[in-house]
């Protein structure tokens, strides 16, 4: 299956998802997740081993966490060689004074925002994909 690789066709298409819940970026030096903990991202860096968890999880398994951020998922199939969705999804938040982690997936793109703004966040989007048209 072929993601979709056309900029406008991207924005227009992307029918952003808020998950529910609250997610925190941890990080663990051994690499090892602990039991319980069941990570919606990981990345392996040289420093450790970097973790998005639900809140909840990482507070009952004392995991020191950061940034408390609401998920959003960009429901287009993007092709990873797609040029200008991160850029544009980006942009859009940054001029309203939202910071954005962007991780990308084989089929969609996740955005974590700042937990209270999540919801503003995908009205930004929405409002993004309806200028889009």
């Amino acid at each position: 299956m072929t993601g979709e690789r056309d900029l406008r066709t991207l924005l227009h298409r992307m029918r952003p998802e808020l998950h529910p819940g609250r997610y925190v970026y941890t990080t663990l030096p051994g690499g090892e997740v602990p039991a319980g903990v069941t990570p919606v991202v990981t990345v392996s860096e040289r420093e450790g081993l970097t973790l998005v968890v639900p809140e909840a999880q990482a507070v009952t398994s004392g995991l020191e966490h950061h940034f408390v951020a609401g998920w959003i998922t960009l429901r287009v199939h993007s092709a990873p060689e797609a040029v200008g969705l991160t850029a544009a999804v980006c942009l859009a938040l940054t001029d309203a004074g939202i910071s954005c982690n962007v991780v990308a997936g084989f089929h969609h793109d996740h955005l974590f925002v700042p937990y209270t703004r999540a919801a503003e966040a995908v009205r930004v989007l929405e409002a993004l994909a309806e200028e889009s048209a």
